[in-house]
């Protein structure tokens, strides 16, 4: 994994019936309202940042190549919420 810090912008938006948070094109579940949908980002944010053990990590990509890497447990995203 690359050593450059990497960002996670949650955004709170209008989804499904109700309010969701999103990371890219994926969305949270929906929420009633933006403050919990608001609520919930910050809490998924604020878990990103915990560091966790270092560990070897072993995938597959998309053309089907095997990769071994190992995973820093202290090389956590910077995080930030927004709503739009």
């Amino acid at each position: 994994m690359s050593d450059s810090i990497r960002e996670i912008t949650y955004h709170v938006v209008e989804h499904d019936g109700g309010y969701a948070y999103k990371v890219g094109d994926v969305f949270s579940e929906t929420f009633p309202s933006r403050e919990e949908a608001l609520q919930a980002a910050q809490a998924a944010a604020a878990e990103q940042q915990v560091p966790g053990s270092t560990e070897g990590i072993r995938y597959q990509d998309g053309e089907g190549r095997w990769h071994d890497e190992v995973a820093k447990g202290g090389d956590r995203p910077v995080t930030r919420v927004e709503e739009d």
